[in-house]
């Protein structure tokens, strides 16, 4: 298995490896260990059918759960990102945020496997959340360090949301819903479980708000870390080709899946791995 990583650390490429099968004991080791370090991976060259798509996310751990979109046929824990070349609605995803960080326990990882890569557009930003807390002052970690952030689904899925208002077609099945009014409260500063490392953990479409505070206090914060986490200095672009997986976690980084490719079909199949409660 060679691991080459970008320079900044953030992100790694992952080749001589076989997905296709079940990873030896000390080679599954190693994945994690590169995971919890770079906390993007990609692996080219993966020809993964759906079976070995959710084999490879069950060796990294349960199945997490996916609210507000249906999932494919017979696959209650695959999403299919589809959107066709004449669609007009704006593409899934376009949006800075760590997946399903409302729920009480959000998945520690999300997979995407590409099936059709259009040949323009479609890359996905990677926001490195570590390296943003790492940049802060003294007095602003201090500031930060006992503050719970809220977190809901309802600017998005709530029957307010973005989705409820959306009038052009779309493939995908998105599931408008008055559970998506549902907060719950996390640590604006989290401790990774594996890499013992700080990380900011608040996003503009699923943060809310301060426990404690008033709306407009809270959102002064909250849009300062928003600004701050997706400098150019802490994203890295991420580009497709056709049968590669990528794997992130959800727990040190912000993602946000760009668009422009507008009268090109794009397919990508998603499974999320399980995670605990954010701690501080």
């Amino acid at each position: 298995m060679k691991v080459t990583p970008r320079a900044e650390g953030f992100g790694a490429c992952i080749e001589d490896i076989d997905l296709t099968r079940p990873l030896a004991d000390e080679t599954l080791a190693a994945v994690k260990a590169a995971w919890a370090r770079h906390s993007v991976l990609w692996f080219p060259d993966q020809p993964l059918d759906l079976d070995q798509l959710e084999a490879f996310t069950l060796q990294l751990g349960p199945f997490g759960v996916d609210p507000f979109i249906k999932p494919m046929p017979g696959r209650p824990n695959v999403l299919e990102l589809r959107r066709e070349p004449d669609e007009k609605a704006t593409n899934f995803g376009a949006g800075w945020h760590s997946d399903w960080s409302f729920q009480p326990e959000p998945p520690a990882g999300t997979l995407l496997h590409a099936e059709v890569v259009p040949p323009v557009g479609g890359d996905t930003l990677y926001a490195d959340c570590y390296r943003a807390y790492d940049a802060l002052s003294d007095a602003m970690k201090a500031m930060l360090a006992p503050l719970r952030a809220v977190h809901s689904a309802r600017q998005a899925y709530g029957p307010s949301g973005v989705f409820a208002k959306e009038t052009e077609a779309r493939t995908m099945q998105i599931v408008v819903s008055e559970e998506a009014e549902q907060t719950v409260a996390h640590p604006l500063v989290v401790t990774h479980p594996v890499s013992g490392r700080k990380a900011l953990f608040c996003s503009p479409v699923y943060t809310v708000g301060i426990e404690g505070m008033t709306r407009p206090e809270g959102m002064a914060i909250l849009r300062f870390l928003f600004e701050h986490i997706v400098q150019d200095a802490f994203v890295y672009r991420h580009r497709w080709a056709p049968q590669m997986l990528t794997l992130w976690d959800n727990r040190s980084t912000l993602h946000f899946a760009d668009g422009g490719y507008d009268g090109h079909l794009r397919v990508m199949h998603r499974t999320t791995v399980a995670g605990d409660r954010p701690r501080a």
